[in-house]
C-alpha cells in the first residue's frame, strides 16, 4: 500500500473513533444534563471557544508543532471533554467544553493541511494533477468519517436500551413534550426513568477509550512530514499575522453579498443547534425515552450523509437556486408540523420522519452554502470561509444559549423567521449576482467543500 494512502486511512479511522464518541455525547448532551440547562450551555460555550481557536490557533500550532502532534494534542481535548461527563456538573463540564472548543479549529486545519500536502506530495511522485489526489484523499476521508454519527448513536442506544428501570409514560406527562413543553428539568426523564449511573459510566467508558484509542493510531501510525515537503508545508503554512487574518475577515464585510449571507450562514447553526439540542430533549426524550435519542440521530445522519452525496451530484443539473428552495420549503413544513404535532409513543414512526427531513435540509444547507461562498468570493476564499464559521458558530452559540430560557413553541417560531430572513436575503444575493453577469449559470460547480462543511461540525 502506497504510504501516503495509508497516512490517509490513519487520519481517518483516527476521526470516526473520535467523532464516535464526541458526536453520541452531543446528542445526548441536553437530555442527560438537563438540571438547570448545564447540556446546553455546555454546548454553547463550546463553540463560542471554538470561534476564538479558529482566530488564533491553527497557524500557531501546526508552525510550531506540525500536522500530527496538533492533531494528537487536539484530539486530547475531546477527550478531556468526555471524562468531564463522568461528574458533569459547571465545574467540569464548562470548562472541558472550553478545552474542546479551543482544540477543535486546530484538529480539522491539521487535517486539512496534512491531506494536502500528502496529495500534493503523492502527485508529484506519480506524475499526476495535484488536485486530483487531494480531492481522492478527502473523498476517502469523508467516506469513513461519516459514518461515525451512526456508531457514536448507535452505541448510546443500545446501551441505555439496557436499563430494566423503563417506566409507563401518563398522559398528564405527555401533555410537558413536544412545542408547548413545561420547562421543567423533569421533561427529560417524563418517558423512561433516569438511566442508572452504571450505565452512563459504560457509556462514557466506551467513549472515552475509542478517543484514547484515536490518539494512540495517530500518534503510533501517522509518519511525521519529511523533510523533503518541508517547502510544501511552508507554502502551506505561510499564512499571514494573526492580526492581518483578522481584519481580513471583517473587512470581507464590506462586501454587501457577505452581509446578506449572514442570515443564511446563521441559520445553519440554528437549525443544527434545535435538532441535537431541543428536538432530542423535548419531543424524542420526553415521549419515548434517551434510549431512543441515538435511534432517531441515526436517521438523521445517514440521511444527511446519502442526500450530501446526490446533491453534490445533481446540483450541476438542477441549480443551486431550486435546491435552496426545497431545503426551506422541507424546513418549513417541519416548523409548522413540529408546532402543531403532539408528540406520542404511539406514533412512533413520526418520531423519524422529522429528522429524516431535517437531514436532507441540512444536506443542501451545508453542501450549497459552501459552494456558494467558493463560487461568489473565489478571490478572497479564506476570509469568506473564515466569516462562514464565524457566523455558523454564533447560531449554534445563540440556539444553545437561549435553549433553557424560551419554550420550544418560541424556538420554532424564532427558527422560522430566521429561515424567511435568510431566504430573502439569499434572495437579493442572487438578484445581485445575475444582474452583474446576466450570461453567468446559476448551477453550482462541483467544489471540494468536504471539509470546511464539517468543520462547523466539529
Amino acid at each position: 500500500m502506497d504510504r501516503n494512502l495509508k497516512n490517509v486511512l490513519v487520519i481517518s479511522f483516527g476521526f470516526l473513533l473520535l467523532f464516535t464518541a464526541y458526536g453520541g455525547l452531543q446528542s445526548l448532551q441536553s437530555s442527560l444534563h438537563a438540571e438547570e440547562g448545564l447540556g446546553v450551555a455546555s454546548l454553547s460555550v463550546l463553540y463560542a471557544a471554538l470561534i476564538l481557536s479558529s482566530m488564533f490557533l491553527p497557524p500557531i500550532l501546526i508552525k510550531k508543532l506540525g500536522c500530527k502532534w496538533t492533531m494528537a494534542g487536539s484530539m486530547c481535548c475531546y477527550i478531556a471533554f468526555s471524562l468531564g461527563n463522568f461528574y458533569a456538573s459547571w465545574y467540569t463540564l464548562i470548562p472541558t467544553s472550553v478545552i474542546l472548543g479551543l482544540g477543535g479549529a486546530p484538529l480539522w486545519s491539521a487535517k486539512c493541511t496534512y491531506l494536502t500536502i500528502a496529495g500534493n506530495a503523492y502527485a508529484e511522485k506519480a506524475g499526476k494533477n495535484g488536485k486530483d489526489i487531494i480531492n481522492q484523499y478527502f473523498g476517502v476521508f469523508f467516506l469513513i468519517f461519516q459514518s461515525s454519527g451512526i456508531w457514536g448513536n448507535l452505541i448510546s442506544s443500545l446501551i441505555f436500551s439496557q436499563a430494566s428501570n423503563k417506566v409507563e409514560i401518563s398522559e398528564e406527562n405527555l401533555a410537558c413534550c413536544g412545542a408547548y413543553d413545561c420547562m421543567t428539568d423533569t421533561t427529560n426523564t417524563t418517558g423512561s426513568a433516569e438511566p442508572s449511573n452504571s450505565l452512563i459510566y459504560t457509556l462514557l467508558g466506551i467513549y472515552t477509550a475509542s478517543g484514547v484509542l484515536a490518539v494512540l493510531l495517530i500518534v503510533v501510525f501517522l509518519d511525521q512530514i519529511k523533510s523533503d515537503q518541508a517547502e510544501t508545508e511552508k507554502e502551506i503554512l505561510e499564512t499571514p499575522s494573526f492580526w492581518s487574518t483578522f481584519l481580513a475577515t471583517f473587512q470581507h464585510l464590506k462586501d454587501k453579498r457577505q452581509c446578506l449571507l449572514i442570515p443564511l450562514t446563521m441559520y445553519s447553526g440554528f437549525e443544527q443547534g434545535f435538532l441535537s439540542g431541543d428536538y432530542t430533549k423535548t419531543y424524542v426524550t420526553c415521549a419515548l425515552g434517551i434510549h431512543y435519542v441515538g435511534y432517531v440521530m441515526i436517521c438523521f445522519s445517514a440521511v444527511n450523509s446519502l442526500c450530501s452525496l446526490l446533491f453534490g451530484r445533481i446540483s450541476q443539473f438542477t441549480g443551486r437556486k431550486l435546491l435552496f428552495a426545497l431545503a426551506a420549503v422541507t424546513n418549513t413544513a417541519c416548523i409548522i408540523a413540529l408546532l402543531l404535532w403532539k408528540p406520542h409513543p404511539k406514533q412512533l414512526a413520526v418520531f423519524f420522519i422529522f429528522p429524516a427531513l431535517w437531514g436532507l435540509s441540512d444536506a443542501i444547507w451545508q453542501t450549497q452554502t459552501n459552494g456558494l461562498y467558493g463560487i461568489l468570493f473565489e478571490k478572497h476564499k479564506e476570509a469568506a470561509f473564515a466569516n462562514y464559521r464565524l457566523w455558523e458558530s454564533f447560531g449554534f452559540v445563540i440556539a444553545f444559549g437561549y435553549s433553557t430560557k424560551l419554550q420550544v413553541y418560541i424556538k420554532l417560531y424564532i427558527l422560522l423567521s430566521v429561515l424567511v430572513l435568510s431566504m430573502v436575503t439569499y434572495g437579493v444575493v442572487e438578484y445581485l449576482e445575475a444582474k452583474s453577469s446576466p450570461g453567468t449559470p446559476t448551477a453550482t460547480k462541483k467544489e471540494n467543500v468536504g471539509p470546511l462543511t464539517q468543520e462547523t461540525h466539529m
